[in-house]
């Protein structure tokens, strides 16, 4: 199954980008879900649907399939019970009410939801293509760094379940009802280790170009397209590949746009910094519509505009955003594409077998290879796009 993920600064025409996509390649034959992340839902509104859409796929074509993801279903779906447990021991402490549901939702979970979602599909072989619209650009970033942010979560109550609860706490709570009140029951811990389960392979489907490929959508403005490369920033930190650029909204060179004609000549020298910026991605321009996208017919005609006869879940661009290689016998390099990247903000330290590179606010945590164990990171260093991070024996490192 093929993934499509499209992200961007809100209001540049994501959910419509996103729609035409999902409709052209079941136009073609392939069986496709598209999925709405946004907690601000318009897909059904761009499908030009009479009803909201559910948390549940509701058929719009013959081979299209859509859903808005609702995380309080999904919460309630897979987090019940640990929910319920977390939100008594909540009221215990005097917490009552919504504040208490919301202190046991644990960090991360809003957005790990979603990509559990990628995976049941995944192994259920029941879609060709999954087409997910995303949340404005942070929102994206967060829901892609969920699996790392929410596995620690679950590996810190897995670990409390293993070496203390089980053994010492649960024993003792048999005979101390105050303390019974407070350990969780078995299947709570199942409902935990479930979710561990279903996150597992999760980061290598979203890394592996041949099964995912963001899409960064944006409009020919100076605003939107620096917030776009700094998306490409991050989600290269994160292992993903961006495979295509779409421009929106691009007023016509042929037409008269009145008082709009100084904004199309802005635009045109906009145009120019994003085939600069973001080559050699493959980068395609869609008109500016004298109507709004909404609808089947508007949305196919969207569809033909950016894909022309190209298929629309093609792989456009694979290459690697992170490289690990050994030089010669001495030390490994560990290489991580950071276009657009501000040195000025870039942080970075290893933590054992963990390697954390940090601009500005985004966090990624990459986990070191064993061939790495026991070297430590040496003098990194920018090569182009490129952050270059030699790994040494101790000795040589501190030289």
């Amino acid at each position: 199954m093929r993934t499509l993920i499209f992200t961007g600064k809100g209001g540049v025409g994501k959910t419509s980008v996103a729609a035409a996509t999902a409709l052209r390649a079941a136009d073609r034959g392939l069986k496709t879900l598209v999925m709405s992340t946004d907690p601000a839902h318009s897909l059904a509104d761009s499908l030009d649907l009479e009803g909201p859409l559910g948390p549940e796929p509701v058929r719009i074509t013959k081979n299209l399939d859509a859903l808005e993801v609702s995380i309080y279903h999904d919460i309630e779906s897979n987090w019940g019970i640990v929910r319920e447990h977390f939100a008594q021991l909540m009221a215990e402490q005097g917490v009552q009410g919504i504040l208490a549901d919301e202190m046991s939702v644990l960090p991360g979970m809003e957005e790990a939801f979603p990509l559990i979602r990628i995976k049941k599909h995944k192994e259920r072989g029941d879609y060709d293509l999954l087409v997910i619209d995303c949340a404005p650009t942070g929102e994206t970033l967060r829901l892609l760094s969920a699996p790392e942010t929410f596995k620690w979560a679950i590996n810190m109550l897995r670990g409390a379940e293993r070496f203390v609860i089980k053994p010492i706490l649960r024993p003792m709570s048999k005979i101390n009802p105050t303390l019974n009140k407070m350990v969780a029951p078995p299947e709570v811990y199942e409902a935990v280790d479930d979710m561990f389960r279903q996150l597992e392979g999760v980061t290598a489907t979203l890394a592996n170009p041949l099964e995912t490929s963001i899409r960064l959508v944006m409009n020919p403005e100076k605003m939107v397209i620096k917030e776009s490369q700094r998306a490409l920033t991050y989600l290269s930190m994160y292992g993903m590949t961006v495979d295509m650029v779409v421009v929106n909204k691009i007023l016509p060179l042929d037409q008269d746009s009145g008082y709009l004609n100084h904004w199309r000549d802005v635009q045109q020298r906009y145009l120019q910094d994003v085939e600069h910026s973001f080559v050699p991605l493959p980068i395609r321009r869609v008109p500016y519509y004298p109507e709004e996208v909404v609808g089947l017919e508007k949305l196919r005609q969207m569809g033909d505009d950016i894909y022309g006869d190209m298929d629309p879940t093609a792989v456009l661009y694979d290459r690697a955003p992170l490289d690990i290689s050994k030089v010669g016998d001495k030390y490994y390099r560990v290489k991580i594409r950071l276009p657009f990247a501000d040195v000025s903000q870039l942080d970075l330290y290893q933590n054992g077998d963990e390697l954390v590179v940090q601009i500005g606010d985004f966090r990624r945590v990459l986990t070191l290879p064993t061939s790495l164990a026991g070297l430590e990171a040496g003098q990194a260093e920018m090569e182009g796009e490129w952050l270059s991070v030699p790994f040494m024996a101790p000795q040589m490192a501190s030289r």
